[in-house]
């Protein structure tokens, strides 16, 4: 059962994928997003990341369609999605698969590293505005090489779908948590 951290934390992110803001996501929501990235620069000049990034959304509809739509209206509530995240630790590859193709896609220079801008247009990609997201980025570069490499991202990413310990730095991955800080 999902805990009141994980409702704050994944609400603002609900919010975000709820393009029309009906309360509850729809497949063409999940399109929606997959708009938003193709205007990545890099998504924008690769086709073949192109077809990633929306493979990968439309992708994530499907697992939550499939796992959580009991009753098979094609929309998804808040508590669907929670549900949802219950099933996540079970499905830690899908997750990091997520974050590899979510990396490619942000990586906007293409050199391995994910750089505090890049960061913040994640951040504000994610919820379709700008996010103040104050000293997030130095939180989660625990090495504090200014960067976010590969497998640090993809510890971060898994950390914000599953973790429900507000102190684990993965959680402030797509921004800040309201009414949460990270320490």
């Amino acid at each position: 059962m999902a805990s009141e951290f994980q409702r704050t934390k994944l609400q603002g992110m609900f919010d975000a994928f709820d393009v029309n803001g009906d309360g509850c996501l729809e497949e063409a929501d999940f399109a929606a997003l997959a708009t938003r990235w193709s205007r990545l620069p890099r998504v924008r000049e690769d086709d073949a990341l192109a077809a990633r990034v929306e493979d990968v959304l439309l992708g994530w509809w499907q697992h939550l369609s499939q796992a959580v739509d009991t009753d098979d209206d094609g929309r998804i509530d808040m508590d669907d999605l929670l549900a949802m995240v219950d099933r996540l630790p079970a499905m830690r590859d899908a997750v990091a698969a997520t974050a590899d193709t979510v990396f490619d896609a942000v990586d906007e220079n293409g050199d391995g590293r994910i750089s505090r801008n890049e960061h913040q247009r994640l951040i504000d990609l994610w919820h379709g505005q700008g996010i103040a997201t104050g000293d997030v980025f130095d939180r989660l570069d625990q090495d504090a090489d200014g960067h976010l490499g590969r497998s640090e991202f993809a510890a971060l990413w898994i950390q914000f779908w599953i973790s429900d310990d507000p102190a684990e730095p993965g959680n402030y991955v797509c921004g800040p948590v309201a009414g949460h800080s990270l320490r």
